[in-house]
Order: C-alpha cells, then sequence, then structure tokens
C-alpha cells in the first residue's frame, strides 16, 4: 500500500502507537515539500537534507503533541523550517537559493531554442530581482510562490504570524516591482 492510498488522520494515530511503517509513509508523503522548506531557508541542498531529516525526527518525537484534527503538513513544515532557521543561524550562511531553484527549473523544461532563450532571459531578470531584495522578502515571495504553500504554512516556516507573511508578502511584492523597473530601465 502506498503512502497516498492511506488517510493522514490514519498515518499519523498509528504512528503514535509506534507503527514506524505508518510515519514512513507520513515522511514520503512530505518528504519533497519538506526538503525544499528547508533550501528556501538554508540555501544548501545537504544543510536542507540534513533539516528536513532531523525536522522528520523532531517531530516523530514529537507526535503526542500533535492536535487531533490539525493538518499536518504545516506542523511539520514549522518543525523544518525552524531546524533551517536554526542550521542557516549557526552556520551564518546567506542563501543564494532563487539561482538554485531558477536552474532546477530551467532543467525540467526544455522548450525550443526560442522560447528557452527568451524564458532564460526572463528568469535571470527574475532571479537577478529576487536577489536584490532582503533575505525576508526573497524568502516569503519563494515560499508563496516557487513552493505554493499558503500564508498559514508560510507562517509556519518563517517562525512568524499569518498577519506578518501577509504584509512582508505585499512589501516584497512591491519591493521586487520596484527592482524590476530600474532593471528593465
Amino acid at each position: 500500500m502506498s503512502a497516498r492510498d492511506v488517510d493522514e488522520a490514519e498515518l499519523i494515530s498509528r504512528s503514535r502507537a509506534g507503527d514506524r511503517d505508518a510515519y514512513g509513509m507520513l515522511v514520503a508523503r512530505h518528504q519533497e515539500v519538506a526538503f525544499r522548506c528547508a533550501h528556501v531557508v538554508c540555501g544548501d541542498a545537504a544543510e536542507a537534507q540534513d533539516a528536513a531529516q532531523e525536522g522528520f525526527l523532531k517531530a516523530y518525537g514529537s507526535l503526542h503533541r500533535f492536535r487531533d484534527g490539525a493538518p499536518f503538513r504545516p506542523w511539520l513544515l514549522t518543525i523544518v523550517g525552524n531546524e533551517a532557521r536554526n542550521r542557516r543561524r549557526s552556520a551564518g550562511r546567506r542563501a543564494h537559493l532563487v539561482t538554485r531553484v531558477g536552474a532546477q527549473l530551467a532543467e525540467r523544461h526544455a522548450p525550443g531554442a526560442d522560447v528557452a532563450v527568451l524564458a532564460r532571459a526572463r528568469r535571470a531578470t527574475l532571479v537577478a530581482g529576487l536577489d536584490a531584495l532582503s533575505p525576508d522578502h526573497r524568502e516569503v515571495l519563494v515560499l508563496r510562490y516557487m513552493l505554493d504553500l499558503s500564508e498559514q504554512e508560510c507562517a509556519g516556516v518563517l517562525g512568524c504570524r499569518p498577519g506578518t507573511v501577509k504584509s512582508r508578502h505585499a512589501r516584497a511584492l512591491e519591493r521586487l516591482r520596484v527592482v524590476l523597473e530600474g532593471v528593465d530601465a
């Protein structure tokens, strides 16, 4: 039986009872978004992998504190985001994730040569604009648009309130617009 075939609440219940296979299914279901979330915060693939793995371990140890009926993904991403932030802080690194994500997206899509050249130029402009933003602004835009997380999920990852995400998101878009207008001029 695959991880997608079992109800998430059932997997959580079984995991709490000590069923490691059930928790393995939860991990399989959420490992990609957990890694991408950690990658946004860390900016380094190896650190992100470690942060996601450590986040899963911490979540497993904290399942007894998980509120029944609550969505699992935001809870997990909060733990993973905190772990990734701790790793970034302790390492003292600044992430250049946007460049890496842009390259990964470019590798996934192989359009015609003329479309590829135009897309590459647009992507380079966007990446330059995102790189010019503060880390807080860059993170919120990457989480919302590249990882397609909700405001609530972003709040968990960033360790702030949804209202802060909303205002930071608005300021980030405005700042990106100003930066991109300067690039086009």
